[in-house]
């Protein structure tokens, strides 16, 4: 039992590593708040599949519970009510209720959407963070609540705040790895030093040339190239198989996740395919001490704000 002890010991000193309440609200807000404009931007992309056929419907995830297709107006009403829950959601409101409400509810409206003709994987790290953030007391800061209680913050870094962030970072790892897994399971470790990247290159571009749909010129370009391929497989599949490293310390998990980030960005110029969480550098935050910039950023404006409602100085005569 001792030796058992002692081999759990470090992986729960990880998972209980402190962090301020201030951090956890800052991603509150990062993640809420792009969640809740990923609802709004593409809100008529999300009704939209009230007009589709029903041959079309094929259920996913909890909209597996439906026995047909929704009516057109309840479509409309779920995706309002999630947005609704976003805000309260960002703000902080409430959050006891509405934190998992709107995690239920952003599950759902990605569901329903995912149940109709295509299934879209870059919602699923949007979801599972916020899952996550709904779950912990992610509005023990900078909240509603917090104001509405009046007591001034604990800013000392607690376990309770700690434990989230690091499941956000273990969430997002895995989802790499898994992807990294896949290509090894599917290819062989022969993909990254085979033409199979730039196949998928050559491809991806024809397609859209075909199709006249917007492409990358340097990916085609250097499709014609094949020497320069099996470098860029390697790094990438580097990233991904190795995203588990992340978590042995806070600074290989910026390092990795900066990789990442390039990552995404190589993609963008070789096959103008956009993957917006992770390049808005959002899905990485919970590797970073976001709260530092956040804080003095509310300072500044606060000062600002201060002496613009300072009185004028009374005229001297």
């Amino acid at each position: 039992m001792i030796e058992i002890g002692k081999a759990l010991a470090a992986p729960l000193r990880w998972w209980a590593a402190p962090a301020p309440a201030q951090r956890l609200a800052v991603l509150r807000w990062l993640v809420g708040g792009y969640a809740l404009a990923y609802l709004v931007v593409r809100f008529g992309h999300f009704v939209s599949v009230s007009g589709m056929s029903a041959q079309q419907w094929k259920p996913v995830g909890p909209v597996t519970l439906l026995a047909a297709p929704l009516p057109a107006w309840a479509v409309v009403l779920h995706t309002v009510l999630a947005a609704v829950l976003g805000v309260a959601f960002v703000a902080g409101w409430r959050f006891r209720v509405v934190g998992p409400a709107f995690a239920v509810a952003l599950l759902w409206v990605t569901s329903y959407r995912n149940s109709w003709s295509m299934v879209f994987h870059t919602e699923n790290l949007i979801v599972l963070h916020v899952l996550v953030l709904a779950a912990a007391p992610s509005a023990d800061a900078l909240s509603m609540d917090a104001r509405r209680r009046g007591s001034a913050p604990d800013r000392r870094p607690l376990a309770r705040y700690g434990w989230a962030i690091r499941l956000m970072c273990a969430v997002t790892v895995t989802t790499y790895f898994i992807a990294g897994w896949s290509k090894v399971h599917n290819g062989g470790w022969g993909w990254a030093t085979s033409d199979t990247l730039r196949m998928y290159v050559a491809y991806d571009n024809l397609r859209k040339v075909e199709l006249g749909a917007g492409f990358s010129w340097l990916g085609a370009t250097l499709a014609g190239h094949g020497w320069v391929f099996p470098p860029m497989a390697t790094v990438s599949l580097l990233v991904e198989l190795g995203a588990p490293l992340a978590l042995l310390h806070p600074r290989i998990g910026r390092s990795w996740a900066v990789a990442a980030w390039s990552f995404h960005a190589g993609v963008v110029v070789l096959m103008a395919i956009v993957f917006h969480y992770p390049l808005a550098g959002v899905a990485y935050a919970s590797f970073f001490p976001v709260e530092r910039p956040a804080e003095g950023l509310i300072a500044r404006v606060r000062a600002r704000w201060g002496r613009a409602r300072e009185p004028a100085p009374a005229a001297t005569t």
